[in-house]
């Protein structure tokens, strides 16, 4: 295991520690005190920041992780593990259908499988090109926060109403709008988004706000063992919860630092949630 660098952000404070290693971190914090984990870890492809291993070495790896976040994982809490396909040769290996027994091996239950789809990406040549990954949202148990109504999107025929029966004529959709579903279109961060770091795997700002506002309660603890350059922190931060991570790459730590003081500052640019996604076919590109 490489060592970590690991950054703790109380809602007051963006104090940091160096030079720990993600499981020496999760060792050291209490069971149970972590209301939401919610990750991206690297999916074993060679990118800057992991080392590539076998499959099966790669599995060991977050065997150890995932036990250690079930460990911290409140009896309320949530586990959502976000990730891609593995690639070896050109062939492809779904990496939550490898992990999902590693959840299920701990009597976690999955809620859903949410599939993130996004517009752009690497163009293959030789398959279908890629656009969506997926996150396996799992509980502890069957008593769990959730807050539909904190994430619920217009409907499409709001003044939709019944036309018969004993609620003809009444409003036949929820007034706060719709459950969003299991699959979430929310652009991916490339060069010309408004959240765009150094970091080659960003996650978008707004795909944590939903879980974070429909699976936390205010000042519930957040934790992401990957955190990259802190989206999944920035994400808890906004909505009043407090924020744990750590990340193999010191740099990432600091531009993490950088964005978390620029939000208490009131400089953060994010891209807002709910808002549409640019389409050139329209007039406007549907803004």
């Amino acid at each position: 295991m490489q060592s970590q660098s690991h950054i703790s952000i109380p809602p007051e404070d963006d104090g940091i520690i160096v030079c720990q290693d993600n499981l020496e971190f999760m060792r050291g914090r209490p069971s149970g005190s972590v209301n939401l984990i919610v990750t991206s870890p690297p999916y074993n492809i060679g990118k800057s920041y992991e080392r590539r291993t076998s499959l099966n070495d790669y599995i060991e790896d977050q065997k150890r992780v995932i036990a250690e976040a079930v460990r911290l994982l409140a009896k309320d809490g949530s586990i959502c593990w976000q990730v891609g396909n593995y690639v070896e040769n050109g062939e492809i290996v779904p990496l939550d259908t490898v992990l999902y027994p590693v959840f299920k091996s701990h009597g976690l239950k999955l809620r859903n499988r949410i599939i993130w789809a996004f517009g752009h990406g690497l163009h293959c040549s030789k398959r279908l090109s890629g656009r969506y990954e997926t996150i396996l949202w799992f509980t502890r148990g069957d008593q769990y926060t959730f807050h539909l109504d904190s994430i619920r999107v217009p409907s499409k025929y709001p003044g939709k109403k019944h036309f018969k029966g004993p609620k003809a004529g009444m409003i036949s959709g929820n007034p706060l709008g719709k459950n969003p579903g299991d699959v979430w279109e929310i652009p991916n961060v490339k060069a010309n988004h408004c959240e765009k770091t150094i970091h080659p795997c960003q996650f978008p700002v707004e795909l944590v706000e939903r879980l974070v506002l429909a699976l936390t309660e205010p000042e519930d603890c957040v934790f992401d063992p990957y955190m990259g350059v802190g989206s999944s922190l920035i994400a808890a931060l906004i909505h009043g919860r407090t924020a744990i991570g750590c990340d193999i790459n010191p740099q990432y730590v600091e531009i993490a630092r950088q964005r978390i003081r620029e939000f208490h500052a009131g400089e953060l640019k994010t891209r807002p949630m709910g808002k549409p996604i640019y389409d050139p076919a329209l007039p406007g590109g549907g803004h």
